[in-house]
């Protein structure tokens, strides 16, 4: 019999309190009704302090008459106000005094009236701040009239302008073509005196972009312009004048772009060739970083273009968008000049003054200089006639224009049948600049007469200088170390360790080779010579270019004249002999990468563009806490929840009400206080339980349906 324990002391029991649990009836309210009692209270702090922020009294409100009131009534109602101050029998502070002044000279000029009403337009109004702060402490008697001069205010139009009317506007937009539009007024100051400035903005887009001023007198176009309060009334941020810009193809105001910056003609150049045309700046560079900062870092395949400026104001969107036609030829940069630098330039690019153009090819080659203001009477020409170097660079950009392509033309026209290409190929490097020069001077000597027959070789030329003149004969180089696989192409894999491929000597020499190009369109099925295709160049002996091909390699001296004559010798014969026509195919030429100095990438900085969104969103919240519907639509909204959740407890308490009255089948709600009544243990002897009971007159027996028993007829 197992030994019994003795059980815990009953625990005490708590004291019978019918409040415990329970809450006030007002906090039980208040977490109740919270959402209701919240929207409430921010509808009556908007009421009462936001929305009278956003709507200050107006000039109207000041002389104690209505929005639409004439010139005439505003006339009577400082009239009124006057004939009271002259009788002594209402003397007003001198700020209300100063107010009501303001307000009958802006209301009882014709045009400010107008902008004013229809505009929101009130420009003078840090006049008043300032006459307010200059006459503080004083008497209204030594207020000196008028506050506001309305000099220059008639209406007197400015004819050096170009204003547009609705009709002149669509036809504008119909050309498809970025406008740039100025909202002007009349009888506005800042319109006046920012006329020439605007006729300067006007000059440096004229090249690539239409510029119009519109007059608010314009009520429909203007009104379509100027953007909109909640309240529906137009409005322009900033003030007047206000500059819009219609970028290419946008014929609607939902594209239109608003310029909120200085208006100064460098800001708002540089604003509509960034944000509306989308043109990279051209950076400044001094006299110390323009060797390490640009010329290091462009491409050397790219001819240098440099600025001088004398003013140091941005590049003009004229200038960037050549420079942005011609960035895959050359490199731009802007340098200001420093009278102290004088001899660097002067020693370096052969620079006198600035304003100054330089353009830098080759190397070895004197700097082109062009001086005067950029514009485009010469400047795009200029750019075109030096896009390339003097020796240009076989490219994927210029194989084709040069006519070293064996899926193109000839430079002569498609109806030649036989061109030649003359390519010293070979890695960046001295040995390949000095080979370039060669070339150079090999093409220079064919083209003057004189100095073939100074160098005594005008019978033996006689084919390169024919072929030349015909355009049927280029000179190029090729950069071996990007293009790996065309120059191994061209010049074997014996030698093209001397110039294909990665740099593995300090030394390297590059090769001259002379492409002969052969079409013959009378031939429709020629047949190829099978081979296994090359894996490292990726030919397919299926896939071949239309231009047969014949490739020599030169593989003597440096010497000019016996240049000349080996290449005379490879027309010669590729004009007149009976030579195969072999055709493969090709690699391609090897994309250049973007260069860094000039990327698309660099229009705004980060942080400008941070900064600009964040004033943005600030903007445009402030315009939203301006809608007089917010405070009714909480009022709404908060009565709408308060009667949510009233007639949700009415319902709930009415069921439980039904429920109770069913009968004894339905739940009965236990107390609080028998819920929070402790459980009682008995004080006596626990009695043993079965398991601890020895039951004497058990049969042992064990059950007949046991695995164990046996049955009865065992």
């Amino acid at each position: 019999m197992p030994e019994s324990t003795t059980p815990p002391p009953p625990s005490p029991r708590p004291p019978n309190n019918p409040t415990a649990g329970k809450q006030s009836p007002l906090l039980s309210a208040l977490k109740v009704y919270w959402i209701p009692l919240t929207l409430f209270a921010l509808s009556m702090f908007f009421q009462l302090f936001v929305l009278p922020s956003s709507f200050p009294p107006s000039h109207y409100d000041v002389l104690g008459i209505r929005a639409d009131s004439s010139i005439e009534q505003v006339k009577e109602a400082y009239e009124k106000l006057l004939s009271k101050r002259n009788s002594g029998t209402d003397l007003p502070a001198t700020a209300d005094f100063i107010k009501s002044r303001y307000a009958f000279e802006l209301l009882s000029n014709p045009l400010w009236k107008r902008d004013y009403d229809l505009f929101g337009v009130d420009e003078h109004i840090d006049v008043l701040e300032k006459v307010k702060q200059q006459y503080a402490g004083k008497t209204f008697t030594s207020v000196k009239l008028p506050l506001v001069d309305d000099v220059g205010s008639s209406g007197s139009q400015d004819d050096d302008l170009n204003f547009i009317s609705p009709e002149k506007f669509q036809m504008l937009l119909s050309e498809r073509k970025p406008l740039l539009i100025q909202i002007y007024s009349h009888g506005s100051r800042r319109c006046r005196e920012y006329s020439n400035t605007w006729k300067r903005i006007a000059e440096f887009l004229g090249e690539i972009a239409n510029t119009a001023v519109v007059e608010l007198g314009e009520l429909q176009l203007a009104g379509s312009l100027a953007e909109k309060k909640m309240t529906g009334q137009p409005f322009f941020r900033n003030g007047l004048p206000s500059l819009i810009a219609f970028p290419e193809g946008c014929t609607t105001s939902k594209c239109i772009v608003r310029y909120e910056g200085d208006h100064s003609v460098d800001g708002v150049t540089d604003w509509f060739a960034t944000s509306v045309l989308g043109l990279p700046r051209i950076l400044y560079y001094s006299k110390d970083t323009l060797g390490p900062k640009f010329l290091a870092k462009s491409s050397h395949t790219k001819v240098k273009v440099i600025f001088f400026s004398s003013t140091g104001i941005r590049a003009t969107p004229f200038v960037r968008q050549i420079a942005k036609a011609y960035q895959a030829y050359a490199s731009f940069a802007f340098v200001l000049w420093r009278e102290e630098d004088y001899s660097v330039w002067w020693q370096v690019y052969d620079v006198e003054s600035a304003p100054a153009t330089v353009i830098i090819k080759d190397p070895g080659i004197k700097p082109l200089v062009y001086y005067g203001e950029v514009n485009s009477s010469w400047f795009p020409r200029v750019m075109e006639d030096n896009k390339l170097h003097v020796l240009p660079q076989l490219r994927s950009l210029t194989s084709m224009e040069l006519g070293c392509d064996a899926r193109g033309y000839s430079r002569a026209g498609a109806d030649t049948m036989i061109w030649y290409c003359v390519i010293v190929v070979g890695r960046p490097s001295p040995e390949l600049n000095k080979m370039r020069e060669t070339l150079r001077r090999i093409q220079d000597v064919l083209s003057n007469d004189s100095e073939l027959e100074e160098a005594d070789i005008g019978a033996v030329a006689a084919p390169s200088v024919s072929a030349l003149k015909e355009r049927r004969l280029t000179f190029a180089w090729m950069d071996g170390e990007a293009q790996k696989n065309l120059c191994v192409f061209y010049i074997g894999t014996d030698f093209g360790v001397e110039s294909c491929g990665p740099r593995r000597r300090m030394e390297d020499s590059p090769n001259l080779v002379i492409i002969r190009y052969m079409r013959n369109n009378t031939i429709d099925d020629v047949p190829v010579p099978k081979k296994k295709p090359n894996l490292l160049l990726g030919t397919d002996p299926d896939d071949v270019d239309p231009v047969a091909q014949l490739v020599a390699r030169y593989n003597g001296t440096e010497d000019v004249p016996q240049i000349i004559e080996w290449v005379s010798k490879i027309i010669k014969d590729g004009d007149s002999a009976n030579l195969p026509f072999y055709r493969a195919k090709t690699p391609e030429l090897v994309p250049e990468s973007s260069d860094s100095v000039y990327a698309a990438s660099t229009i705004l900085s980060s942080r400008k563009g941070v900064q600009r969104g964040l004033k943005s969103f600030v903007s445009r919240f402030r315009d939203f806490l301006s809608d007089p519907r917010i405070g009714p639509m909480l009022l709404l909204l908060a009565l709408m929840s308060f009667g949510g959740i009233w007639l949700h407890r009415k319902q709930s308490a009415q069921s439980g009400h039904s429920n109770s009255a069913t009968g004894p089948s339905s739940k009965r709600e236990i107390p609080e206080e028998w819920k929070n009544r402790g459980r009682i243990a008995p004080t006596g002897d626990l009695p043993p339980s079965l398991t601890d009971m020895n039951l004497n007159n058990a049969d042992p027996k064990p059950h007949s349906d046991s695995i164990s028993g046996s049955s009865d007829s065992d």
